[in-house]
């Protein structure tokens, strides 16, 4: 019979201290009643001490909890749990919410499953990879590092393939041969068309007239910012936007969005029926303003899409974000990839 953590007291020790990071509290004021509180009250001592209210999802939070609490220390049960656990992050970035801002129970389960998953085998960490990518994901949005080792995950990068040189002859006969140049169908469906760079947003607010519209401000690497009009009111807030590194589209014609100049479309991932829609996210260490390709894909952007002849309705259909550690993106000076953090 599998045994849960609940009565393992270094497991609920680095539980109350990741609680008392998150509210920015000192964990040392609670060292005390580790011993003889269970992880629900610790977190509820810790909750009223913050000054902060009960979340409104309080009963998520609650069963976020509980999962922690009967979290098993048996290694083999502990797949089974983790397996759940990774159907439930399928469809989304955190556990709590449809946006990518970690919350108390992201930081509880965390603490819980950490050291679980950092003794499994790569081969295991391949089945879950909602599980691996969430927890990249909070290691890298949440001070724990002085608490727990960082999981270390390989990520896939790109090489581009060689020419064997014995297929310099065949080049060679192929360059003599006439050449038929691509029809105007395959050129409006190439993705090189679109001039895609990394951008930040400086500054973003709400849409004065349209309730699903938020106005960024985005640095791309230019003199002056670009203004973008995103239909992201639903999704995320403008505090949850501001600073945030995207993925967006710049030669699009400019036009007024409800009255509003949008110079640009920053490009989204959602699931299947649109419930949650999250901006993409560069990698660490890509500046704003660089060019985004695809592996494998040559050719130079339009200065300016034209919208009579429809390629960004033709191109975007076909275009699926990379769940899990695949890449989604290159870059064009091929050594950095673009992964997509959740949904």
């Amino acid at each position: 019979m599998a045994t849960s953590g609940n009565n393992d007291p270094k497991r609920r020790q680095l539980i109350v201290s990741s609680i008392c990071k998150h509210f920015s509290l000192d964990p040392k004021a609670f060292s005390s009643e580790v011993p003889g509180n269970d992880i629900k009250n610790l977190y509820l001592n810790i909750l009223k001490s913050s000054g902060k209210e009960s979340p409104k999802n309080n009963d998520e939070v609650m069963k976020w909890i509980a999962f922690a609490e009967s979290f098993p220390k048996d290694s083999k049960a502990c797949h089974g749990v983790l397996n759940e656990l990774n159907a439930d992050l399928a469809q989304k970035s955190v556990l709590l919410g449809n946006g990518f801002t970690p919350s108390e129970a992201d930081v509880i389960v965390f603490s819980a499953v950490h050291n679980s998953v950092i003794g499994l085998s790569n081969s295991e960490k391949d089945k879950l990879p909602h599980v691996m990518r969430w927890m990249d994901y909070i290691q890298s949005k949440e001070d724990l590092g002085a608490l727990f080792q960082k999981i270390l995950l390989e990520k896939p990068g790109f090489e581009p393939q060689k020419k064997a040189k014995g297929d310099k002859e065949a080049v060679q006969e192929k360059k003599k041969a006439p050449e038929t140049e691509a029809s105007d169908k395959d050129k409006e469906l190439s993705v090189s068309l679109l001039n895609i760079q990394v951008g930040l947003i400086c500054k973003a607010w709400k849409h004065p007239s349209a309730d699903s519209l938020l106005v960024e401000e985005i640095d791309v690497g230019e003199a002056k910012l670009r203004q973008v009009v995103s239909g992201l009111a639903k999704y995320c807030s403008p505090e949850q936007l501001t600073n945030r590194r995207v993925v967006l589209i710049t030669n699009v014609k400019p036009g007024k969005l409800r009255d509003v100049m949008s110079e640009g479309l920053v490009l989204c991932a959602s699931n299947e029926d649109h419930t949650a829609v999250e901006p993409l996210l560069p990698p660490e260490g890509a500046k704003p303003g660089e060019h985004v390709s695809f592996s494998g894909i040559d050719g130079k952007p339009d200065d300016v899409l034209n919208p009579k002849k429809k390629q960004l309705e033709k191109i975007t259909p076909v275009c699926f974000p990379c769940f899990g550690l695949r890449i989604l993106f290159t870059s064009s000076f091929g050594f950095s990839v673009i992964l997509f953090h959740g949904l």
